[in-house]
């Protein structure tokens, strides 16, 4: 007789064990993505903190070209009032024109490019874009890691039950896939 109440006791437990290491695995997947978001944001903020002192700096030699300065100053609104992965990267997206404008317009003052203020500056900016693309494929290579998870039998039923979903990738303008042209 208590053969018979011990087999069906030992596979609700083996049940209950799968469940909440499946919720336990899909909890610290969830908490993984926003990690690796909180970086990204934190990598994007910083290049949108470095813009002002460009602006500045650039402002002193080319102060007639307030379109271009203009225009970083909307793009940096823009990403300072992003929220989700789609937002950042259309802001993103508009940064990276904003910047070649305004490298395009450095390229009429000589004196600019060989300001200490500005190389610096420079160098800081191409030091953050690095860290905002690793940053990016660290949140990417973790939102595909959840995804996964979330996709898998039977933890998928476990996610719908519990309401975890399919995070977005961060992806980039299909402008900026373009090979950029550099010319001396």
């Amino acid at each position: 007789m208590q053969k018979k109440f011990l087999i069906p006791v030992v596979i609700v437990v083996i049940i209950i064990a799968m469940f909440a290491g499946n919720y336990n695995k899909l909890v610290t997947g969830d908490e993984k993505v926003t990690s690796a978001w909180a970086q990204v944001e934190n990598q994007l903020k910083r290049r949108a903190d470095l813009i002002p002192s460009l602006v500045s700096t650039v402002k002193g030699y080319a102060s007639h070209e307030q379109e271009v300065l203009t225009g970083i100053t909307e793009a940096r609104t823009k990403f300072n009032s992003a929220n989700t992965p789609a937002e950042y990267s259309e802001a993103n997206a508009e940064f990276n024109r904003a910047l070649t404008n305004l490298y395009a317009v450095v390229e009429n003052y000589p004196e600019l490019k060989a300001s200490e203020n500005f190389t610096e500056l420079q160098y800081e900016l191409a030091g953050t874009e690095n860290r905002i693309a690793t940053e990016r494929m660290r949140y990417n290579e973790t939102v595909q890691n959840f995804n996964t998870t979330i996709r898998r039998f039977p933890t998928n039923i476990i996610a719908n039950i519990f309401g975890f979903e399919i995070r977005q990738y961060f992806e980039i303008d299909s402008e900026d896939v373009e090979v950029p042209e550099v010319s001396f």
